[in-house]
């Protein structure tokens, strides 16, 4: 699969941006046969399961110039890195709590000169920084999430939702909403990409 499929859903991309989607397989191939940030079986869908995935968020929400998103859990990047292609006038935060990883992510920005990209091998709870939206991919239950970020936003909203969590998830998440006890909204990504994977997979927001 290429990035045939992102230009599929993203047409308006600069040549700068679908080169740097473009080298996206080399270098994660590149990486991954040193330090496994993606499973085997995935690389060959990078492009369906992790880019593509990762720009859910995307959909929901066009960030802004001048914006500060934090990637909380980004693990080899995502969803941080194709947002960062995307938005390359909006800055990113990079973290994960496993320093190899965040060499792949610093690595991986270097090579695709992303100068929007920051990455830092912390643990959320470890950030003094404050920021317009938080975006994760399933690193943990919503319940858990929440009180790592709690308290990381800027008071001042400029974009159509206030600033707040944007969360890739998956499946059947009432029960998870539920105990979480916060007030969610679920976007689902089946009515924006059309590919079987993303049937049951959502971006959640919850207002910071």
């Amino acid at each position: 699969m290429t990035s045939e499929i992102i230009l599929q859903y993203f047409p308006d991309l600069s040549a700068e941006q679908r080169e740097q989607f473009e080298k996206l397989p080399a270098l994660y191939e590149h990486w991954n046969s040193q330090i496994n940030v993606i499973s085997r079986k995935d690389i060959d869908l990078l492009f369906e399961r992790h880019v593509l995935h990762s720009l859910g968020i995307a959909k929901v929400m066009a960030f802004l110039p001048g914006e500060n998103v934090l990637d909380v859990g980004t693990g080899g990047g995502f969803p941080g890195i194709p947002l960062a292609i995307l938005f390359p006038e909006t800055q990113f935060h990079l973290v994960d709590s496993i320093g190899k990883k965040i060499k792949v992510v610093t690595e991986v920005a270097v090579a695709l000169g992303l100068r929007n990209v920051k990455a830092s091998h912390l643990r959320a709870e470890q950030i003094a920084d404050k920021f317009d939206f938080v975006v994760s991919r399933a690193v943990t239950q919503l319940k858990d999430f929440y009180p790592w970020v709690k308290g990381k936003f800027n008071k001042q909203s400029n974009n159509k939702l206030p600033n707040g969590i944007l969360y890739l998830k998956g499946g059947d998440l009432e029960k998870e909403i539920k105990e979480s006890g916060l007030k969610v909204t679920q976007y689902h990504l089946k009515d924006y990409f059309k590919e079987e994977f993303f049937e049951t997979k959502q971006v959640i927001y919850v207002k910071g």
